[in-house]
């Protein structure tokens, strides 16, 4: 394993020196092309020098010539004024030389001690492959220590499995010999069961034997009040014809065949069936008359339950039909009908209801708004029957028009002196009809606040009415 590791080593290290020597090769490349560009550089420099020169006698000579000259100024002022760009742009040229000369030779430098590093480099990389030779050299010897010292093992372990071989087989005889030990074991077992059975089949026969005489000396003790001892002390002397005992010796028998066993405990048996009969009959009678008085108790409370809610269903329809009208008008018509009216408890309830103008069938035939307006009404029906100190509502005017909010509204504003009423909505003609709002909103993610603002204490009018 730290062979393998040490040559995975190796082979990093010798890619790295490889990278390492192209990289050094291309810098030397690249100096070499820094040099050639450097000194054409110098070349073009020396020539701008020269021109400068050039250009130089140029100019003494024209100031020898406005020295001397005696003729036109203006053509030697041009000429000088030439001269001169000629010479500054000349001379800006050179500077452009001088700082390019400089560029390269810093760049030069760096790349001169970027070689200098990777030198150092290549040298400490030399000094780690010299290090990773000698501890792979220590590898080796260790790996070849190893193989010795596994040969030994190797032998060691031969040397043991011969003894693990002979160890088995004395286990196996012993195990042989245990086995046959343990097939004698099963069959004196066997033996000793069979024995133990016969000895109980046998107890059992005495046992049977013994209760047969019991059961005979009681048969004679009750039948012919004779014991069993004295009827074998007894001694017997014939003075019939045994033919003929034998003849009325069958004749009882057969009579006493007829009639069958008899049981000396049948009168106690009697008695005692004769009052489990009895206990079972009184708890039969009271059973029934339990029953008797429950359906009594039924029918007296099916009576009272059946005029109850008669009385209750007329006064919610009667309710339900004042609340319709008032949420629609005097002239619609609703009803509540008991389509089982002889089994009022369990009768189904049709409701009716019919706005002016129309005439549905069902009342999946009315608008979302009508229905809507058709359940506020059963609602409050059923709470005129039993009021409530407090109703929620959650968003039930939802389906509703402007027209209906404000009836929907103005039946809150009626029943709320008697109840209070929550109402969870999102009309605003709703929220302008309340005395107190309730605002929720979220602080924070999640967490929700409350804000309330109490309408009673201001004047105020309904959405509709603001909006007018």
């Amino acid at each position: 394993m730290l062979l393998n590791r040490l040559s995975q080593e190796k082979i990093t290290f010798q890619t790295r020196l490889e990278n390492f020597e192209s990289f050094v090769g291309e810098r030397h490349y690249q100096q070499e092309q820094i040099a050639g560009r450097l000194l054409q550089l110098e070349a073009e420099n020396q020539a701008l020098g020269e021109e400068m020169k050039d250009q130089d006698i140029v100019l003494t000579a024209a100031k020898d010539q406005i020295t001397h000259a005696d003729g036109s100024y203006r053509q030697v002022a041009e000429e000088l004024s030439q001269a001169s760009a000629a010479y500054n742009q000349i001379n800006i040229e050179f500077v452009r030389q001088q700082n390019t000369v400089t560029t390269i030779q810093r760049e030069l430098s760096f790349r001169e001690r970027q070689l200098g590093e990777m030198r150092a480099q290549l040298q400490q990389y030399e000094k780690d492959m010299e290090l990773s030779d000698l501890e792979t050299a220590q590898s080796n010897d260790q790996i070849e220590k190893m193989s010795e010292g596994l040969k030994e093992a190797y032998e060691q372990r031969k040397e043991k499995e011969g003894l693990l071989s002979e160890a088995e087989q004395t286990y196996f005889k012993a195990r042989g010999e245990i086995n046959e030990v343990d097939n004698q074991l099963r069959k004196v077992s066997k033996n000793q069961q069979e024995v133990q059975l016969l000895a109980n089949e046998i107890k059992d026969k005495v046992t049977e034997l013994r209760f047969q005489l019991t059961s005979l000396s009681e048969r004679l003790h009750i039948e012919f009040q004779v014991s069993l001892n004295d009827l074998l002390k007894r001694e017997v002397t014939l003075h019939a014809d045994p033919a003929e005992l034998q003849e009325k010796a069958e004749r009882l028998k057969n009579r006493l065949d007829t009639y069958g066993e008899i049981n000396p405990l049948a009168v106690e048996a009697y008695d005692e069936m004769k009052e489990r009969y009895d206990t079972i009959k009184t708890q039969r009678d009271d059973v029934q008359k339990a029953k008797e008085d429950l359906m009594e108790t039924i029918k007296e409370i099916e009576e009272t339950a059946t005029a109850q809610f008669l009385e209750s269903f007329d006064k919610a329809r009667l309710y339900f039909i004042d609340v319709f009208r008032s949420l629609f008008t005097e002239d619609d018509n609703c009803d509540l009908i008991l389509l089982d009216p002889n089994d009022p408890l369990e009768s189904d309830i049709e409701i009716v209801a019919k706005p002016k103008g129309k005439r549905p069938q069902t009342i999946n035939q009315l608008s979302g708004g009508e229905k809507t307006l058709t359940a506020i009404a059963m609602l409050f029906a059923l709470y005129l029957l039993k009021p409530a100190p407090f109703c929620v509502f959650d968003e039930v005017d939802a389906p509703l028009d402007d027209t209906n909010i404000e009836k929907f509204n103005r039946i809150i504003k009626k029943f709320s002196k008697e109840s209070q009423f929550i109402i969870v909505t999102h009309n605003k003609a709703t929220m302008a009809a309340v005395d107190t709002i309730y605002g929720v909103y979220m602080q924070e993610q999640g967490v929700s606040g409350v804000s309330h603002v109490d309408f009673r204490n201001y004047e105020h009018h309904s959405f509709l009415e603001a909006t007018n």
